[in-house]
């Protein structure tokens, strides 16, 4: 089994995270809440491996070396590149934890930043010192569980009038944003063509971009808003013939993407 993975705020936690200092044999003591968990939730004990991460592409590999004093040892330090061709997700804001479940989801598939947004027709409200609060945890728990050295970023909760700032930024700069819509006409394939356009383009200019997924609400994303991203420059197509709920329509496209962009191999 894969050795646990937890987060650490180098900003909070006081854990030394400069190559020169952090090296193979230095002995770090755990932050408290890591030891919390290590120790009293998942038992580690003395030998036990375990790792940390910034979340930023940092990975340590350590041994668990005193679990009472919260000390472990480090066997390996790495930081890994970020990836060339980033992907996002832009959740609308669903009622009884949909939301929360799409953005787990799509954590564990690899998504690289997650945008919250508030829908015309979205029931659930973004409350600022609150909602980011749960959505922040959600990311950490998922980061962890699925061992990633880099966490999802959350951006701040957008309307539909910013998204349509997002779509003609997109355009500038040679990024793609797709939206899911059920009514749509063009089908994924389309959508596969013009990312690996995309790809040749980051391969060849060695720039890096963004392929952004937009999902609406329980009730969908209204006629105005779709005009609207269109209009801005994005992408408007269906997920085959099944009605996906928004906790699985984003999952589902950003695991194709995946498999486009070579992450599953």
């Amino acid at each position: 089994m894969t050795d646990a993975l937890f987060l650490f705020d180098p900003q909070v936690d006081d854990v030394p995270v400069n190559s020169d200092e952090l090296h193979t044999g230095w002995k770090l003591t755990l932050p408290a809440h890591i030891k919390r968990h290590a120790v009293q939730a998942m038992r580690l004990k003395a030998g036990d491996s375990l790792q940390l991460s910034d979340g930023r592409g940092l990975r340590i590999r350590a041994v668990m070396a005193d679990p009472e004093a919260g000390l472990a040892e480090v066997i390996e330090v790495g930081r890994e590149p970020a990836p060339q061709t980033r992907l996002a997700l832009i959740q609308a804001l669903a009622k009884t934890g949909h939301d929360e479940q799409a953005i787990d989801m799509a954590t564990q598939i690899g998504v690289d930043e997650v945008v919250p947004w508030q829908a015309d027709r979205s029931i659930a409200k973004w409350k600022a010192g609150r909602t980011d609060k749960k959505w922040g945890a959600v990311l950490d728990a998922a980061t962890e569980q699925s061992r990633r050295a880099f966490r999802p970023e959350l951006g701040e909760c957008v309307s539909s009038k910013q998204i349509v700032a997002i779509c003609r930024r997109a355009c500038v700069h040679g990024d793609l944003v797709v939206v899911l819509h059920q009514d749509a006409t063009d089908t994924w394939a389309g959508v596969e063509e013009k990312v690996g356009r995309l790809i040749d383009r980051t391969l060849e200019d060695g720039r890096p971009r963004t392929v952004s997924v937009i999902v609406g609400p329980e009730g969908g994303i209204s006629e105005q808003e779709v005009a609207d991203f269109t209009a801005a420059g994005a992408v408007s197509c269906v997920l085959g013939r099944n009605i996906l709920r928004a906790a699985t329509a984003g999952p589902v496209a950003l695991s194709l993407l995946s498999r486009t962009l070579g992450r599953y191999e």
